[in-house]
């Protein structure tokens, strides 16, 4: 089996460093990118399963580079912060991130959600066909379509959709959908919810305008129903 490919986007050569030498011992094949304006052409290069994101870079910002990712790839992206402010980890989440890691990080705990962001990424082990009024969602290829036409979601909102859609009508917290799609919850995670929610709203919206098909249940969770 290929040793799946992570990119470390960090300029800071001890965390790099630190990085590689944890994710090389977990089986991965490891490449380190330590300027911003370097990542394009790099990601285009090497096409990695997963990249870990700086937020704070030379030559270009990490929520640029997530940006500019964003617009061609649904490539799997997990950014690391040094920054407190829980803004800036929303707006990462917002333009596309999947998951975030404030410094200081245990690089155990990195190689944890490396690995439960993968997950979401791959097939299922047991594929379906799922569908929902116009909803088609295929856990073998990963694709989502509405009304034929295709649906692009990043790992973590297809697995949200993906864990709504098999149960339709049924109203789950944001808890239940952490532990589900996310496969680890701590303090702070339901603005995460919060925010792919957002996102898959808003594109599902743009094939279905005028249509309110994820819920919100106020102080409870989100239901899907079409």
């Amino acid at each position: 089996m290929t040793a799946e490919h992570i990119l470390v986007v960090e300029d800071e050569k001890k965390i790099a460093d630190i990085l590689n030498d944890y994710l090389t011992k977990e089986g991965f094949k490891v490449s380190l990118v330590g300027r911003g304006d370097e990542v394009i052409e790099e990601v285009k290069r090497i096409s990695p399963a997963l990249m870990l994101l700086d937020l704070m870079l030379p030559g270009l910002d990490g929520i640029s580079i997530c940006r500019e990712i964003r617009k061609v790839s649904n490539l799997p992206i997990i950014m690391v912060t040094a920054k407190v402010e829980e803004i800036d980890r929303l707006i990462g989440l917002e333009i596309g991130a999947d998951d975030y890691i404030c410094k200081p990080f245990s690089p155990r705990e990195v190689v944890a959600r490396v690995k439960a962001v993968l997950r979401r990424a791959r097939p299922s082990d047991v594929p379906q066909r799922l569908t929902l009024g116009p909803i088609v969602l295929d856990e073998n290829t990963r694709q989502v379509t509405i009304e034929g036409s295709p649906l692009i979601l990043t790992p973590s909102e297809f697995g949200l959709l993906n864990v709504m859609i098999a149960s339709p009508e049924r109203v789950f917290s944001r808890g239940e959908l952490l532990d589900r799609v996310q496969g680890y919850r701590f303090e702070g995670y339901d603005r995460t919810i919060d925010s792919h929610i957002k996102n898959l709203r808003k594109k599902i919206s743009e094939l279905l305008p005028g249509k309110d098909v994820i819920q919100t249940i106020y102080g409870v969770g989100y239901k899907l129903s079409v």
